[in-house]
């Protein structure tokens, strides 16, 4: 998240429909609706990532905005769970790889950014149509509509973490990532406690399950950075590669997992079996999440914390 956005957040508490104490949580993002009655957004119209799919059917989620480390905005989200339309809507689309842009203005490998989670800053909708903004529920900060898009896809989906990932970032790839891959640059972090927040995108329930639940708890509750390498130990992701060899990898593997290298259809029978006990568990732990983020983030605790970052000190909470 950036300076701009922590000020915005801690301004927002008071003062913006997000955070009104009367609003209560959405309980029913990500279920069906009429999409008679929504603007049905085109790869082409997105702004914050990039939708491109090639000759073989692999699409690449590109996360583009490197001026901010591709941190994600609630337009992010929404731009994310168009792709995962279109992507499963679309017979020619077999596999899709998650990744982050490349700052232009940088050659330097080791501070590239898969995204460095959660984007806030009044600046991310700036421009947006209205049509749009009325999509986006400010309410969903757990992201559930995207992340049950994107969980009950039953076609592959990889990650590509080609740097640091934080937050958001990190429990997106937890939720909708059939596999992942990181640079050798890349590492992971959970920084929710030290902010006076919770953790989100269904992680409070999918973590325990990769990890345990004693070891979910210390990543959550002690926000370390995870090296790539300790991520391979834990389970969070299945192989470090040579920076340069990230995405040539990660395109090798979605090869052998889709026609004419890969029985397409069995590895969407055996997703659709492994995911669909979970999904109505998965629901209801995002609207816990919502719940708990709701309220967090009209805390003084969250204030604290955000101040504390900002100010490059120890946060003094007072459990309030």
């Amino acid at each position: 998240m950036s300076e701009a956005g922590y000020h915005y957040l801690v301004q927002a508490r008071t003062g913006r429909r997000w955070f009104d104490s009367d609003l209560a949580p959405t309980q029913n993002a990500g279920l069906a609706f009429s999409r008679q009655e929504i603007h049905r957004m085109q790869p082409d119209q997105f702004s914050d990532i990039t939708y491109v799919r090639d000759s073989a059917g692999i699409v690449t989620l590109t996360l583009n905005t490197p001026q901010r480390k591709n941190a994600l905005s609630g337009l992010t989200f929404h731009e994310i769970w168009w792709a995962a339309e279109h992507f499963k809507s679309d017979e020619d689309a077999h596999a899709m790889i998650i990744t982050g842009a490349p700052d232009p203005d940088s050659d330097d490998a080791t501070r590239e950014a898969f995204s460095s989670g959660g984007y806030f800053s009044p600046d991310a909708f700036e421009g947006v149509p209205e049509a749009v903004m009325a999509e986006i529920d400010l309410s969903d900060i757990a992201q559930k509509k995207t992340v049950l898009q994107l969980f009950q896809c039953d076609k592959p989906i990889f990650a590509a973490v080609n740097g640091l990932a934080i937050g958001g970032a990190v429990t997106l790839v937890l939720a909708v990532a059939d596999q992942v891959y990181m640079s050798e640059h890349a590492w992971m972090q959970l920084p929710f406690a030290k902010l006076g927040i919770a953790a989100e995108l269904g992680s409070t329930f999918l973590l325990p399950r990769v990890l345990g639940f004693q070891k979910a708890k210390e990543v959550f509750f002690y926000p370390e950075r995870i090296a790539a390498a300790q991520a391979v130990e834990l389970g969070l992701a299945g192989k470090v590669l040579p920076h340069a060899e990230l995405l040539d990898y990660t395109r090798e593997r979605a090869l052998q997992l889709i026609p004419p290298r890969g029985a397409g259809l069995a590895i969407r029978e055996m997703k659709k079996a492994m995911h669909a006990p979970h999904v109505e568990a998965l629901s209801e732990a995002l609207d816990r999440e919502n719940t708990a983020l709701n309220t967090l983030f009209r805390s003084k605790d969250f204030t604290e914390g955000l101040s504390a970052r900002m100010e490059r000190r120890d946060a003094v909470f007072i459990g309030q």
